[in-house]
């Protein structure tokens, strides 16, 4: 790591938190530290269904930590994985894929071959994945934005895979194994998150696309709009998934009722979380079961951006699950990882980019509740995007002004 101490020291991005210095990092931490909760109003006047379901404490890091800024010229990143050797490939939302080598940081190398994408508002490159058995099939997964090829403004989440070249210049073999639909022109709610289980299928996460007429496809088990569904690494449904002998419901479907889910973390003991966005309040964090429904549009903690109640105003209803955790006002997340990394007090937390509150957002989980938040980065005013725990024990995270941050033990 000595190439990247040297080159973050000659542009001045060296931020460290120690019991000596007044960095911005400790700044930030003190001042999470100075109030016991969140302190902004609310969007909505609605009650939490239980005590810690909101506004869980602020917390400090105790552990002296660094950040560095790695690299500042990614474009528009949107997704970070690691490879077998250490090296992190990223998304770019315009459509190409890049690897940063951790020991050159400044060199990126620019992967090609994708299928072109639709990059409107949110749409464009999306999440990554490798699948996991890499190391002998050397193939990727990937999430986008597919323009129709009828000529109109809509477009579709797509799930491809293909094989990265021995020279990692290129992605080969280009497959799509999975299309939602209906397809649709708002540039909102794509979703879009993959992770694999220890059995080596495949969760994708699908927003509803955000208009009005689209919402009810959340609740329509004919469509994977809305959904997390579980699949195989061709495409096809899971065996033993929750709706597979419901004829009337599409047999890859996982769970229903998410409005725009935007992460998608499994845990060490192989729970799966989700954390998707809200409308003007109601941000959500919720523990995934098989064929459950999580509510959208029928319940909700948020309101509609112009003020006015979604359903009546309702935030609980007979079947429907209750969010482990929500935020209003909003933090607008994006990826999220469990930390496996070198900090001790901070095995086991779950990681959140927020993009509203600019942000590394880290959560303390106790028994399924929300016990402790914690904003991190909060110098950069950053869109923080995604993140990953390294192989080398650092938390790395990109945001929207193509920073590639690394987050140390020091």
């Amino acid at each position: 790591m000595k190439n990247i101490a040297t080159l973050t020291l000659s542009v001045a991005f060296l931020f460290s938190c120690t019991n000596n210095s007044k960095s911005t990092t400790e700044k930030d931490s003190t001042i999470n530290d100075s109030i016991a909760k969140e302190t902004e109003a609310a969007n909505t006047e609605y009650k939490p269904a239980f005590d810690g379901q909101t506004r869980a404490n602020y917390i400090k890091t105790k552990s002296a930590y660094e950040v560095l800024v790695v690299n500042e010229s990614l474009g528009l990143p949107w997704a970070i994985v690691n490879l077998p050797d250490g090296k992190l490939l990223m998304t770019e939302k315009s459509g190409y894929m890049m690897i940063v080598d951790l020991q050159k940081p400044y060199e990126i190398k620019k992967v090609t071959g994708l299928p072109k994408v639709n990059q409107y508002n949110q749409g464009g490159l999306l999440d990554v994945i490798l699948d996991p058995n890499f190391d002998s099939n050397r193939t990727i997964y990937w999430t986008f934005s597919e323009p129709a090829t009828d000529g109109s403004k809509n477009d579709q989440t797509s799930i491809a895979k293909g094989k990265l070249s021995l020279d990692e210049t290129k992605v080969e073999n280009v497959q799509i194994i999975y299309r939602t639909f209906p397809s649709h022109d708002s540039g909102l709610h794509y979703g879009s998150r993959l992770v694999f289980d220890k059995e080596g299928y495949l969760y994708a996460s699908f927003g509803e696309r955000s208009d009005d007429e689209m919402r009810k496809y959340a609740q329509d088990l004919k469509s994977p709009l809305g959904k997390i569904i579980k699949i195989t690494t061709d495409g096809k449904a899971a065996p033993g998934n929750p709706f597979m002998d419901n004829k009337d419901a599409l047999p890859e479907i996982y769970s229903l009722g998410h409005r725009s889910p935007q992460s998608l973390a499994f845990n060490d003991k192989g729970e799966l979380w989700e954390v998707e966005h809200g409308p003007r309040g109601g941000d959500e964090l919720n523990l995934i079961q098989p064929g459950k429904n999580y509510g959208w549009p029928t319940i909700t903690y948020g309101i509609e951006y112009a003020g006015g109640k979604i359903s009546d105003g309702a935030t609980k209803h007979q079947g429907l699950e209750q969010p482990n955790y929500y935020w209003d006002p909003v933090i607008a997340p994006s990826g999220a990882e469990f930390y496996t990394g070198s900090i001790e007090e901070w095995k086991g937390n779950l990681f959140v980019g927020g993009m509203i509150k600019q942000a590394l957002v880290r959560l303390v989980i106790e028994g399924n509740k929300v016990v402790g938040e914690e904003h991190i980065l909060l110098d950069q005013k950053d869109r923080i995007r995604d993140m990953v725990t390294g192989k080398d024990g650092h938390l790395y995270a990109v945001g929207d002004n193509g920073k590639l941050y690394r987050i140390a033990k020091k």
